[in-house]
């Protein structure tokens, strides 16, 4: 986003519809924690199953649909590989309900299209009994516009037509993933990635953890893999004008090809920015050698996948506990694409909000087998969960690291938690307040520099400062919910 965004959108929009929507809801109070957690296994199976469906238009070669992740208004010009739904049904025998994972090859999707998603899925949650549902994005960028702010500004590039594509496919998933379920063990392994990632932001901080839960059935049939990894998916770069999922289109080729597993694929704090370490003279030749390199990533990162060798078998007991907060919107642009209608979300009034608006999202907290996993609705910067955020001396503020909030890590009292990041909402990046800098003169409009030279672009596409609080007060009120 920036100042070309914020000033399109704004005037565009004055001249072609008139006047701002400025209706906004009350903040109501919000629920305590949805728990639902029991201390023993009731079988020693878990049941999983899988489905997927293509997202794409019949019409992509006629009809423009928008390219979103990079600049706005860029039309797709061709399709390299299709954009997918993902569905994992995975039930502990506990008697309570599966719980149900879907990844999406998107960009983003809101809280409001994720209720949506809820809403469509209900008498599939109750004929079949699904306690939890939990929509994920890969967070790609050369996948059509499923947030609304990569069309020709100051109009949306948000297509309903793709967006019941999506929904249709995400529903063909889930059902699919529900025929499909099987009997047998969960096991769950990792291995360290050293030479695929680049965080292009001080302090150098991110997770090179690969994590792998694999579903073997009793029957012998096919696995279901369930992978994360921290990094953005935008390896076709800024040039680019055709739609693909990206590198993990080709992880999962590679996999399905070697194993025969299917792959739903998750994303990890990729906050700051972590992306895949494209090589220079990649980025500066043609597209095609850009396919190139993008497969041979995700085929990199697909051989890593195959040769985690330090399986646990996992006990069959899935708890989680899921809790709904308010966001206080200090960045302007964000006020302005919601009134605009180039994002899909409900603004609220709080009379505690520092700028009187806010929004609402969700934070779901899940232990699998033991394993602690976290899902955030967002591009949460690693620092913020595992430490290593600068020094007074180096940050941007002249502030250390005591002014950020408690790391989520301690919060949850393990190291070595899982992220699910752009799970349930996207609500753009979280920094640590400590090293969040605005422009003097057009604070969340233009990348702001500071008294090191370091550009920071990432607080224009922010909440604010006060996200990172906000994260972890209610992870904070999730555990004790727990307790």
């Amino acid at each position: 986003m920036g100042i070309e965004i914020i000033s399109k959108a704004l005037n565009g929009f004055i001249k072609t519809r008139g006047r701002l929507n400025l209706k906004n809801k009350a903040a109501q109070p919000l629920a305590e924690a949805y728990v639902d957690f029991i201390k023993e296994a009731g079988s020693e199976k878990f049941t999983v199953g899988f489905g997927k469906a293509i997202m794409l238009p019949d019409d992509i070669e006629k009809k423009k649909y928008y390219i979103a992740g990079y600049g706005e208004n860029n039309p797709a010009k061709g399709v390299i590989d299709p954009q997918y739904a993902h569905a994992m049904w995975i039930d502990d025998n506990s008697g309570r309900g599966a719980v149900l994972f879907i990844s999406l090859d998107v960009v983003g999707i809101l809280n409001k299209d994720v209720l949506k998603i809820r809403k469509m899925l209900e008498v599939y949650s109750e004929k079949f009994g699904c306690r939890s549902i939990n929509v994920m994005s890969t967070h790609n960028h050369a996948g059509i516009d499923t947030m609304g702010i990569w069309g020709p500004l100051p109009f949306s590039g948000k297509d309903p037509a793709f967006m019941r594509i999506l929904f249709d496919a995400v529903l063909k998933a889930a059902i699919d993933a529900y025929d499909d379920r099987r009997t047998g063990d969960l096991y769950l392994g990792t291995i360290e990635v050293p030479d695929m990632q680049e965080d292009i932001r001080t302090p150098i901080v991110y997770s090179k953890t690969l994590t792998r839960f694999r579903f073997a059935p009793d029957d012998g049939s096919n696995e279901i893999w369930l992978l994360n990894f921290a990094s953005h998916s935008e390896s076709l770069q800024g040039c680019n004008h055709l739609v693909s999922a990206d590198f993990p289109c080709y992880l999962r080729e590679k996999i399905k090809k070697t194993k025969n597993a299917d792959v739903l694929y998750t994303v990890g704090a990729i906050g700051g920015m972590i992306s895949m370490d494209i090589p220079e003279e990649n980025k500066l030749r043609s597209e095609h050698r850009l396919i190139e390199s993008t497969r041979d990533i995700g085929y990199k990162l697909a051989d890593y996948v195959l040769s985690i060798s330090n399986d646990e078998k996992l006990l069959p007991l899935i708890n989680f506990a899921r809790k709904e907060f308010y966001a206080d919107v200090e960045n302007p642009v964000l006020t302005i694409a919601c009134d605009v209608g180039l994002l899909s979300a409900d603004k609220y009034t709080r009379e505690t909000a520092s700028n009187y608006w806010c929004l609402k999202s969700e934070m779901t907290y899940f232990e699998i087998g033991g394993k602690k996993l976290l899902l955030l609705p967002c591009e949460i910067f690693p620092e913020l969960v595992f430490g290593g955020a600068l020094s007074a001396e180096e940050s941007g503020t002249g502030n250390g690291p005591e002014i950020n909030p408690k790391l989520l890590s301690e919060i949850v009292k393990d190291e070595k938690i899982l992220v699910f990041g752009l799970a349930n909402d996207e609500l753009g990046y979280v920094l640590p307040p400590n090293d969040f800098v605005l422009d003097e003169k057009m604070p969340y409009m233009d990348n702001g520099r500071d008294a090191h030279g370091r550009r920071h672009y990432e607080e224009t596409n922010s909440m604010g400062p006060d996200m990172a609080r906000v994260l972890a007060e209610t992870l904070e009120d999730i555990i004790e919910s727990i307790r």
